[in-house]
């Protein structure tokens, strides 16, 4: 029996299910990831190293470096669609099977971009912004409108910065996201990593609740991970297990 094939039974016995994806699910509409070689992690902007930049303290100090950093990728979301992985788990979601929902470390909204509704976003989106002074809620669009033109987004009803919603290093995850993530990794009978190496803390963690209740898990990511002797399953190449999971499932 292939290994496919093994997944296909513990798919379809599985009555609750969890995905956890990482940003190896976006590479393929062309977002770059962080930490491959040729990742945003390994691209210097002017002389700094792209974790300062992502540092909370340098965005209030510095709104401008953070906003020209990220005007190339993270304000040009509407030029990305999502790929097969993105379709493949929205069909997943309406025939049913993925009970516990999709929790993502992406920011980028392509999961809710090709359907799919029971997203939940461990770091926050891009896709929104908020005042850091009255905390204003603003759209994608009033944020790009800033930003493609070199100029940072200040609040229209009081002047404060606008911060885009994503967690930035030095800031705490959303605890009610994270209780939610828990308790599905706890519950879920099959619990799927897909293209994430599972480094980032606390997100890194979830897969191993599901691995000590004794759940099955199964990955499917280029890069080892430290929680791989333990799957069920492991498969490396992200386009490939999704052709034939769109193809079968």
């Amino acid at each position: 029996m292939s290994d496919f094939s093994r997944f296909k039974e513990l798919y379809e016995k599985a009555q609750r299910i969890v995905v956890l994806t990482g940003a190896g699910v976006s590479t393929l509409s062309g977002i770059p990831d962080f930490r491959s070689s040729d990742g945003l992690y390994s691209k210097e902007f002017g002389n700094m190293r792209v974790e300062e930049i992502l540092d909370i303290e340098f965005f209030k100090a510095h709104p401008d470096v953070f906003y020209s950093w990220a005007k190339e990728y993270w304000y040009q979301m509407d030029s990305f669609e999502p790929n097969i992985i993105h379709r493949v788990l929205a069909a997943m979601e309406m025939k049913g099977k993925l009970t516990e929902g999709i929790f993502t470390q992406n920011i980028d909204g392509l999961h809710q971009k090709a359907g799919s509704k029971k997203v939940y976003e461990l770091h926050g989106s891009v896709r929104a912004g908020y005042c850091m002074n009255c905390h204003s809620y603003f759209d994608y669009h009033y944020m790009t409108d800033f930003v493609n033109r070199d100029t940072v987004p200040y609040c229209k009803n009081c002047g404060g910065l606008v911060k885009p919603d994503i967690v930035f290093y030095g800031e705490p995850l959303n605890n009610t996201v994270l209780m939610r993530a828990e308790n599905a990794f706890r519950n879920a009978d099959l619990a799927i990593v897909l293209g994430s190496s599972l480094v980032v803390n606390p997100a890194a963690t979830l897969p191993y609740i599901s691995i000590r209740e004794g759940k099955d898990v199964v990955i499917v990511n280029r890069d080892r991970t430290y929680i791989d002797e333990y799957a069920a399953l492991r498969f490396n190449d992200l386009e490939a297990f999704f052709k034939e999971a769109e193809k079968s499932l």
